[in-house]
């Protein structure tokens, strides 16, 4: 073989020939309108967030959220209100243009028209501009949906009293409730269910939000039957509707809860 002859050279295109480090776009000479992405935007994003977070934890610190009682099923006189974050759309569904027939209405298609137009704002407004001002339709989209949740958010918990609320509600777990045994063979237990007490205190007389326990009273018989038929608190005359028997029956069976509630703790 001569010299030269025969000789194949062989390169591998996976392999840079000058391989350089990372170096971010000069954007000095468009100064004020746009800046790398890594590190300068994304870390003012992070330091941003970082603040708003910390800020977030020390409130939800200082002011924890009340906590409700545990479910019940039996209690229909329950008004359930949901998250903080999900009111504006709780009071968008009193209005009447939002309920009703026209639920669909309020519960699908207004929220959905919100939350595309939030999708949509990016594709809407392509500008280059990062001036507010510059910016109408993503500008006015943001300030609307703003202003409408925040004014819903507000009529929706400024009729509702929150420290009554939660003090009217304060959640009782199963190891803190006497294991009490309800006998519903008992005559005085039909009595009970037949007048729909058992619709406010539930069927295993712990109470719920309109009505509270009926174990741990300090009454006796003949105080339960004046209760029974005159009233007490937020419990109006006139509940019970019965003879003069079925009313000593359901004193007593009350009663006999009371105590063994009692020897329970």
């Amino acid at each position: 073989m001569k010299r030269g002859k025969g000789m194949k050279f062989v390169g591998d295109s996976r392999i840079t020939a000058d391989k350089q480090k990372f170096i971010p776009k000069d954007y000095s000479e468009y100064p004020g309108r746009t800046e790398a992405f890594w590190p300068n935007f994304l870390l003012k994003e992070w330091l941003v967030g970082a603040v708003f977070l910390v800020g977030f934890l020390c409130l939800t610190i200082a002011h924890p959220a009340p906590l409700e009682k545990m479910a019940d099923p039996t209690d229909t006189s329950y008004l359930p209100l949901p998250d903080w974050y999900f009111l504006f759309l709780y009071q968008l569904l009193k209005y009447k243009f939002a309920s009703a027939e026209f639920f669909v209405l309020g519960a699908i298609v207004i929220p959905g028209l919100a939350f595309g137009g939030l999708f949509l704002a990016p594709f809407l407004d392509r500008g280059k501009e990062r001036r507010p001002h510059k910016r109408p339709i993503t500008t006015g989209l943001m300030l609307l949906a703003f202003a409408a949740v925040f004014w819903l958010t507000y009529e929706a918990s400024a009729h509702v009293d929150w420290e009554e609320k939660a003090e009217a509600n304060q959640p009782v777990w199963p190891d803190d409730q006497p294991s009490i045994e309800i006998d519903e063979a008992d005559p005085g237990f039909a009595v009970y269910e037949a007048n729909s007490c058992i619709d406010c205190h539930g069927g295993d007389l712990a109470g719920g939000a309109a009505a509270p326990p009926l174990f741990g009273m300090d009454h006796d018989v003949e105080e339960i039957k004046d209760i029974a038929v005159n009233g007490i608190g937020t419990m109006p005359a006139g509940q019970f509707e019965g003879s003069d028997e079925e009313l000593q029956q359901l004193a007593e069976f009350i009663a006999s809860v009371n105590e063994q509630a009692a020897e329970e703790e």
